[in-house]
């Protein structure tokens, strides 16, 4: 397996040098596609509701991730929280939409990453770390001093900056986010991220021009792009043409991990007949997942699923 990249940037010093520029962005935060323009360095806070301190809701071996991922002795997975997306039907809503975490310094994150790699996990996962990038800089720095050399994989929404993503070229090894919606009407209405396509698009865009597509060694990822997709009862994310789109515009050999796992939850839960999406209110049928397979594979795509 090849050395991370963020142990070069370390040794060279620019790992320092990109720390200092994320964290000028938390002055007036722009470090998502939001830019609530919050002075976070004074523990301002805007939609996510993160100041200047992450917050963390746990960590710990995952041995539910993708298999590349988990490997035999499991992802280390840190999951941060709050969110940048609100979305209606969160399974992780007590974490991403009620704040369930403590505030934690940068040097404790850094502890956090040393104790996963000693646990013998394949790679630091850092699970909804959109707004948490300059923090997430600085803690690299400070963990490889310590020892770090495991993967560092990016376990985003698919809501990501462009700008803050360049400022992670070469520091993170596996990117694996969301794209949750073909459309921007649905992506408003279920997890209120204006011009969630757009920026979905062009996340994951810069993402694999960054690290390419999966690479896998001895049946554990080392580098490249995963995507994940969660279908939606009623094809309501619009599958067919984000699939297309990553056949057409990403490549055939992306690894996609289309999910099936979606049932009511957060706001959608309870509530058939007050939630303004009834077709929320119901799991994905068997048939509806099988058609979105099948449309994978028409399109080119053959890895993951």
């Amino acid at each position: 397996m090849g050395r991370p990249g963020y142990l070069a940037l370390y040794e060279s010093g620019e790992l320092e040098e990109r720390a200092d520029h994320a964290f000028a962005l938390l002055r007036s935060c722009t470090v998502c596609p939001r830019e609530c323009r919050v002075d976070r360095t004074r523990d301002g806070r805007g939609f996510c509701g993160t100041g200047l301190l992450p917050v963390i809701a746990s960590s710990g071996p995952h041995f539910g991730e993708e298999p590349p991922l988990v490997g035999l002795r499991g992802s280390g997975t840190i999951f941060v929280t709050h969110c940048n997306l609100a979305c209606e039907f969160c399974q992780n809503y007590a974490i991403s939409q009620c704040g369930d975490g403590r505030e934690v310094s940068v040097e404790t994150l850094a502890s956090m990453m040393i104790q996963l790699q000693r646990q013998g996990c394949h790679n630091i996962n850092i699970v909804t770390p959109s707004h948490i990038v300059p923090q997430l800089i600085r803690s690299i720095g400070i963990a490889v001093r310590s020892g770090l050399e495991i993967p560092l994989v990016y376990n985003s929404g698919g809501y990501d900056a462009v700008e803050t993503l360049r400022l992670l070229d070469g520091v993170v090894d596996i990117y694996m986010p969301d794209a949750k919606y073909g459309d921007d009407r649905t992506a408003s209405a279920l997890s209120h991220a204006p011009q969630y396509v757009r920026i979905m698009k062009a996340a994951i865009r810069e993402m694999h021009r960054q690290v390419g597509d999966l690479v896998i060694e001895d049946g554990v990822a080392v580098r490249g792009l995963i995507v994940r997709h969660l279908v939606l009862p009623d094809y309501r994310a619009g599958s067919d043409g984000i699939l297309k789109w990553i056949a057409d515009e990403i490549s055939t050999d992306t690894y996609v991990n289309i999910m099936t796992q979606y049932h009511p939850a957060w706001h959608t839960a309870g509530m058939c007949g007050v939630f303004p999406d009834a077709s929320l209110c119901r799991c994905v049928t068997p048939g509806e997942f099988r058609e979105v397979i099948l449309n994978a594979g028409k399109y080119g795509l053959h890895r993951g699923f």
